[in-house]
């Protein structure tokens, strides 16, 4: 368990410039989990959030409006305040950049770095995009426009974002002056940042050529922190907003018992596409300001649709309004803390969400529930047994087993690992299901009333059910909000209103027999797969550009359909013979790598564990649907095994990836986690 009894932690201050969707609501709700986590530990907790208010957009935004910026400004944030509610997030402080104690705080903070020789006055020319609030050298833009002549006109940022040609009279921080502190930082606190290839990246894209000073202030707009004595300039983006987690803890301000408190973070958590001004700039500026540095700083991947990040122009926005009122909110704050790999991009799609309810916590933790419930309730007159360990041979495996995913559960959830320490609790949930099988209660209960022994097994059968959802509900707190309530509320046990404390979890902790099971509905019903795919399908995106988009596909969908309809009789007919199907070898294969093939434009690479000593390589046709193939890396799937080798594009292909295709659409067939490499699929 953890050592440090304080722990801080930070979501990114969100833009309000639109409404949030289901790939921004993602940090938070890990944010969240962290931090009940850790509560449960017993732990004094700070979690903050908040919203970044100052900028040239914002200003053009609210004039769009017919809004000062503050009345355009109070709407966002109250929107933004209200989805947290929504997704029951248990922040302790909202911060936003036009709270005066903060810009206030800002304006100390610059003066400080200008007396210390930190911030220098100069001339700016270069390219700059309102919509990144960011600087770019030619070099770094995704795409550079020029005249007959070959001069340069324009170009786009690396997030699609016009840029144009700026030049003003700026104040610059000397990043330059850093850069070799920031590099032995690096090597001397490797755990600094994770994933470990944000750093690597920044490093040799940034750092190493040669990092260059920063511009952070601005004069061609108004609406942001005035400059101490020179108030033409306001303080650019990245020092205004970089410093609200400090400010929010009272850095610059008379009271700043927090900020001795909680600095340095725990852990902050950003989106990659922010990852250089907190890994780069903000260590940089928290050096120069004299403070410690966060203990951790994690950027994550984003959550994308299968043709790429959500993005209003595409057409391919998923709200987290529109699932919560249809599935309930522990539905989703499962989704978006199991479907998300750490350090890796997470595929959403409405056949995965629908697959993960169905699947994950229907079958797997409802049932387990619902069956024993009703067997307590049959066997035991509805009381749970007293807990008494090794009374039948399958009890000490179960133990264990417990045991074991407990301690892979609290070191992922140190790291916030959310995914595998949910993938650790199915671990528990799985076995349990499968010890009702081994013991056979039902069995046992046939002679229970005449043989004691009997008698005995069947009562340890059920208090070691008990006591392993038990185990589950406590685990499931930081992750789902009423889930874990229904699981003890079910079981008949007292759940303190601050949670079940996470130092405690041994199924020998089970209450001493007494507590009398309430059987209630089914905590996740099984959902109609075909009707809610089409449900999910059909949120994707309400804005009129997602309008004609979703009309596009629904076109080519139903021309696909009747397609398949003028075929269907015809595949029907293509037959086959047992012994035909019998000379396939369909294997189970962990994916271990996957990459886009520089020479081909369809082919993506992957590498698997197919359960041999030797990787084995497969080339597979789904670019189109996979234009960042590594969110696929560390799944199982079906592969057709003893396929001949063939070279495309000049590299070697050992079988074949198993897919399903629908519409057009194509998605890799996902295997269970329980499957291991090397097993045989008939």
């Amino acid at each position: 368990m953890s050592e440090n009894k304080n722990f801080y932690i930070t979501t990114p201050i969100y833009y309000p410039s639109g409404k949030l969707q289901l790939g921004n609501t993602f940090t938070t709700v890990l944010a969240d989990a962290a931090a009940r986590y850790h509560r449960l530990l017993g732990e004094d907790v700070f979690f903050l959030t908040g919203t970044d208010e100052h900028g040239e957009k914002i200003q053009k935004k609210a004039a769009a409006t017919g809004q000062s910026e503050k009345e355009y400004l109070d709407k966002m944030a109250k929107d933004i305040k209200d989805l947290w509610s929504l997704m029951d997030i248990s922040y302790d402080k909202f911060i936003r950049t036009t709270d005066k104690q903060h810009e206030e705080a800002v304006q100390k903070i610059f003066q400080k770095l200008l007396d210390q020789g930190d911030i220098y006055k100069g001339q700016y020319e270069g390219w700059y995009s309102v919509s990144d609030e960011e600087y770019f050298t030619e070099s770094q833009l995704a795409e550079v426009y020029r005249d007959a002549d070959g001069n340069m006109t324009g170009g786009k940022a690396p997030s699609g974002h016009e840029v144009e040609k700026i030049q003003e009279e700026t104040y610059f921080f000397k990043m330059s002056k850093y850069a070799d502190w920031l590099v032995d930082y690096y090597k001397s606190h490797p755990d600094f940042v994770q994933p470990e290839s944000r750093m690597n990246e920044m490093l040799q894209n940034f750092i190493l050529p040669g990092l260059e000073d920063l511009a952070v202030t601005r004069t061609s707009f108004d609406w942001g922190v005035p400059v101490p004595g020179d108030p033409k300039h306001v303080i650019y983006v990245w020092i205004d907003a970089l410093a609200n987690y400090i400010t929010a803890l009272g850095y610059g301000s008379d009271n700043d018992d927090l900020l001795q408190k909680f600095w340095p973070a725990s852990v902050q958590l950003v989106g990659k596409e922010i990852v250089r001004f907190h890994i780069i700039y903000w260590p940089i500026m928290l050096h120069a300001l004299g403070l410690d540095m966060p203990k951790e700083i994690i950027g994550h991947g984003w959550l994308v649709m299968k043709d790429g990040k959500m993005s209003k122009s595409k057409g391919n926005v998923i709200y987290p309004e529109d699932l919560t009122s249809r599935y309930g909110l522990d539905a989703v704050r499962y989704y978006l803390l199991r479907a998300m790999p750490f350090g890796n991009d997470g595929v959403f799609s409405p056949e995965d969400f629908v697959s993960r309810v169905n699947y994950d916590l229907a079958n797997d933790l409802g049932n387990l529930l619902n069956r024993t419930v009703a067997m307590i309730n049959k066997y035991e007159g509805g009381t749970v047994p007293a807990f008494t360990s090794d009374v039948t041979e399958f009890d000490s495996s179960l133990e264990e087993l417990v045991a074991e995913q407990i301690a892979v559960y609290e070191e992922n959830m140190q790291g916030v690992h959310t995914a595998d320490a949910l993938e650790a609790v199915w671990s528990i949930v799985r076995r349990a299901n499968k010890y009702i099988d081994e013991t056979e209660p039902w069995v046992l209960a046939k002679s229970a009333g005449e043989n004691a022994d009997a008698k005995e097994a069947l009562a340890s059968v059920m208090a070691h059910l008990a006591a392993t959802l038990r185990v589950v509900g406590a685990l499931l707190q930081p992750v789902m909000v009423e889930t874990p309530k229904q699981i003890f509320e079910q079981l008949g046990l007292e759940e303190p209103e601050s949670g079940v404390d996470l130092n405690d979890l041994s199924m020998a902790a089970l209450p001493a027999g007494g507590t009398v099971v309430k059987k209630g509905t089914p905590i996740f019903p099984r959902l109609d797969v075909e009707e809610e795919v089409a449900f999910i399908a059909s949120l994707v995106s309400k804005d009129t550009k997602g309008k004609g988009r979703a009309a596009k596909e629904a076109k080519k969908n139903e021309a696909q359909k009747k397609d398949n309809e003028m075929t269907e009789e015809a595949t029907h007919k293509a037959l086959i013979e047992y012994d035909d199907f019998d000379k396939v070898e369909i294997l189970a294969a962990k994916i271990t790598a996957a990459e886009l093939l520089p020479k081909s434009k369809k082919l993506v690479k992957f590498t698997l564990d197919d359960g041999s000593e030797k990787p084995r390589q497969i080339l597979s046709g789904i670019r189109k649907w996979y234009p960042e193939p590594e969110v696929l890396v560390g799944k199982t799937v079906a592969i057709v095994a003893n396929m001949a080798p063939r070279k495309m594009a000049g590299e070697l292909s050992e079988g074949m990836v198993l897919s399903a295709e629908k519409n057009g659409i194509v998605t890799v067939t996902v295997l269970p986690e329980a499957v291991e490499p090397g097993s045989g699929i008939e």
